[in-house]
């Protein structure tokens, strides 16, 4: 099951450059949460905080809390471990090219200690099916490379490989902007599906797909929060007139 996410003060910089101005809200677990604002806004950065990615980037830095459930991601776990209760899915999808459809989902499995052939194939199986691909891969799972799927198929590939190692909480990156359509329908079906089991938090461009999928939408304006709220209520009546000119196109 997914667990609520709490974050107090956050603020985060690229050197000497403060994107991320003590942002304070309470993600909602089993839920899915928008991250909307115009491009440099700081969503990117904000979700790659709640999993420890921001401090890859040298020269980047963190201030603040989050808790995640119980564990305070900041004060002395480890990166590792954070990592493993947050999973995060990409906006390019990213498949190991040189892996067969089945190695890129036990990929993480291998790296944490799995061993059992059966273990990895009922994980494998499981984690394909929760995203919606099993039907399409599973005549090919050794056969065929993660790279040689379509770009929808890749996406949920990697869906079904940050699942795989059971976090509590997914993080989507534009999961659907490179995306047709029909692939994005299906990703967009598949959010609505994982908030049953995970806490989902999607950074999108795409309004109409905030107003579909999320029922929270928090929205950003170079680096700070400035509404958040119940998607329902951000879309028909916001009480920011910076949120509303932004979600009636008057900027952005």
């Amino acid at each position: 099951m997914g667990v609520s996410i709490d974050v107090r003060d956050l603020s985060a910089w690229f050197g000497p450059v403060e994107v991320l101005h003590g942002i304070g809200m309470h993600i909602q677990s089993n839920a899915v949460t928008a991250i909307i604002g115009p491009s440099g806004c700081g969503k990117s950065t904000f979700i790659r905080c709640l999993n420890r990615m921001h401090e890859t980037v040298p020269s980047a830095r963190v201030q603040g809390s989050v808790m995640i459930g119980g564990l305070n991601a900041y004060n002395g776990t480890a990166a590792v471990e954070v990592r493993q209760r947050v999973g995060m899915v990409f906006q390019k999808p990213n498949p190991f090219p040189t892996m067969s459809i089945y190695d890129n989902v036990a990929a993480g499995l291998k790296l944490n200690g799995f061993r059992s052939r059966r273990d990895l194939d009922e994980v494998v199986q499981h984690s394909l099916r929760v995203a919606a691909l099993w039907d399409e891969v599973k005549d090919c799972l050794k056969t065929k490379s993660g790279a040689s799927l379509s770009g929808g198929q890749q996406q949920r590939l990697c869906i079904a490989r940050a699942l795989a190692v059971q976090p509590e909480v997914l993080l989507m990156d534009e999961p659907a902007s490179a995306l047709d359509p029909i692939s994005t329908a299906k990703i967009e079906d598949l959010i609505y599906q994982l908030k049953e089991r995970f806490t989902v938090v999607i950074v999108t461009h795409n309004m109409q797909q905030a107003a579909r999928v999320a029922d929270w939408t928090a929205f950003f304006l170079m680096g700070h929060l400035i509404e958040y709220d119940k998607t329902e209520r951000i879309f028909t009546a916001p009480a920011d007139k910076r949120t509303e000119d932004y979600i009636t196109g008057r900027f952005g």
